[in-house]
């Protein structure tokens, strides 16, 4: 009897791993700093809320511009042209201000590392912590390569302002976000926003730019039946 309940048990814990292990994952890859990802937001946080029962969410940080030293008000025409266009598909709010700033380089490595360093301290924050690097720079004109501008986010996430402090300027948050440069690249992303969902083995490109809630969701339900 107590073999039997054994062999029972067993099956059982083997059968949840199963399941645990073959539940789709949705994948976004994006940048802070890109304006695209920006005025993605809206759509990706709707698809994810409706996709929650279905697929796991996670995120990789693709590497927009990082190390980049070109200061962003070289970039100023080009930069604001890009933006209306973002502001005008997806009504997200812009401050163009940042864009005379002489001393910012627009180097897009800190705000990634600054997302993973949140997923190694606060993970269930990840997703929203993006969202709110994302607003502090686009809305708030919040000075992009300040360690500051990031660990205030953290703190309002509930993570000491010290211990954030320390990853992001240590070496290993360093060679983490080139991880998720890597993986993205390793995935063939030569854009952002990309999506994509991964079941059975298998890799299928749900979206590649700016696109929304509604299409996300049919396509993944659709790879899902």
């Amino acid at each position: 009897m107590l073999n039997h309940l054994l062999t029972l048990v067993i099956i059982l814990m083997l059968t949840n791993t199963t399941g645990m292990e073959s539940k789709a994952k949705l994948i976004y890859i994006g940048d802070p700093m890109c304006s695209w990802c920006y005025g993605f937001a809206d759509e990706i946080t709707s698809a994810k809320a409706q996709l929650e029962e279905k697929v796991d969410f996670e995120m990789v940080m693709g590497g927009l511009r990082p190390y980049s030293t070109e200061p962003i008000k070289q970039m100023k025409s080009f930069l604001k042209d890009h933006w209306s266009h973002v502001y005008e598909k997806s009504n997200q709010p812009f401050s163009y201000e940042i864009l005379d700033a002489d001393s910012i380089v627009y180097d897009t490595e800190p705000p990634c590392r600054a997302v993973v360093t949140i997923r190694e301290l606060s993970p269930e924050n990840e997703f929203d912590y993006f969202k709110a690097v994302q607003k502090a720079f686009y809305a708030e004109n919040k000075n992009p390569n300040l360690t500051k501008t990031y660990r205030e986010l953290a703190v309002e996430f509930g993570v000491d302002s010290a211990e954030f402090e320390g990853k992001f300027t240590s070496g290993e948050m360093v060679t983490r976000v080139r991880e998720d440069f890597d993986r993205s690249a390793e995935m063939g992303i030569g854009g952002f926003p990309s999506v994509i969902l991964q079941v059975h083995g298998k890799r299928i490109f749900i979206a590649h730019g700016y696109t929304t809630a509604k299409d996300i969701v049919e396509k993944v339900n659709k790879a899902l039946n």
